[in-house]
C-alpha cells in the first residue's frame, strides 16, 4: 500500500463554494487532478492507493479528505469512467456530508473529518510508515531505496506552509522526482511509475 497526502491552501472546506468553475472554486481543480492521477489506470482503478486530502480554504479550515475507492464492480462512484466533474461531485458532497466531532464514512471507501496537516502526518509516521517529502532539492527518487508502505507528501502551487514544512523535515525525507518542476497530478504520476517499477 502507498499513501499520499495532498495539501492546499485554497481548497474549500464546504461544498456549496466548490462551483461549476473549478479553477475560480479555491484552485479545487487541482485535487480533482490529483485524484485521478491516483486512482486512474487505463481500464482499471488502483487497489493499492490511499489519498488523503488536506483543505485549508474557506470557511471552516482544516478538512481531511481521506479516499480508499472500494472498486467491486458495481455501478456508482467506483466506475473507471469518471471524468473531472463526477470527481468534483464526489469531493462536494463529501464536505456536504462532514459531521462535527467524528470521521464520517460518505461513501464506502471515503472519509471527511476536521484533522489539520501536522495531526496527519504525525498518526501516519506513530503507525511506522515512512514519511517522504516531495522537494525540489530532495534527492533523487530514483537513487534512493524506498521502504515498503511509503507515504509521499506534496502541496499545492502555494507549495507547503514554511512552519509546518520545517516539523515535516524533523520525520520525513525530502525527495525529488528530477530537475523540473510538475504540476501535482504529475507528480503523483511520476511517483506512481516509479514504485510501480519497484514493485512497492
Amino acid at each position: 500500500m502507498r499513501e499520499f497526502i495532498y495539501y492546499s491552501r485554497t481548497a474549500p472546506t464546504a461544498g456549496y463554494y466548490i462551483k461549476e468553475d473549478l479553477q475560480e472554486s479555491g484552485r479545487i481543480d487541482i485535487a480533482v487532478h490529483s485524484v485521478i492521477a491516483s486512482f486512474f489506470l487505463s481500464h482499471k482503478i488502483r487497489t493499492d492507493t490511499r489519498l488523503h486530502l488536506i483543505f485549508a480554504g474557506p470557511p471552516d479550515p482544516v478538512k481531511h479528505l481521506e479516499l480508499f475507492p472500494k472498486t467491486d464492480g458495481k455501478v456508482g462512484i467506483d466506475k473507471i469512467y469518471l471524468g473531472k466533474k463526477d470527481v468534483s461531485g464526489i469531493l462536494r458532497k463529501m464536505l456536504f456530508k462532514y459531521k462535527a466531532g467524528i470521521k464520517n464514512e460518505v461513501f464506502p471507501g471515503y472519509w471527511v473529518e476536521k484533522k489539520n496537516f501536522v495531526e496527519l502526518v504525525e498518526e501516519l509516521s506513530g503507525q511506522g510508515k515512512k514519511l517522504y517529502v516531495l522537494d525540489p532539492d530532495g534527492e533523487d527518487i530514483r537513487k534512493i531505496e524506498l521502504e515498503d508502505n511509503p507515504v509521499f507528501i506534496l502541496g499545492d502551487h502555494k507549495g507547503l506552509p514554511p512552519k509546518e514544512y520545517k516539523r515535516l523535515l524533523k520525520i520525513c525525507k525530502p525527495v525529488t522526482i528530477g530537475p523540473k518542476t510538475y504540476f501535482a497530478s504529475h507528480t503523483l504520476m511520476i511517483v506512481q511509475n516509479e514504485l510501480d517499477r519497484r514493485g512497492i
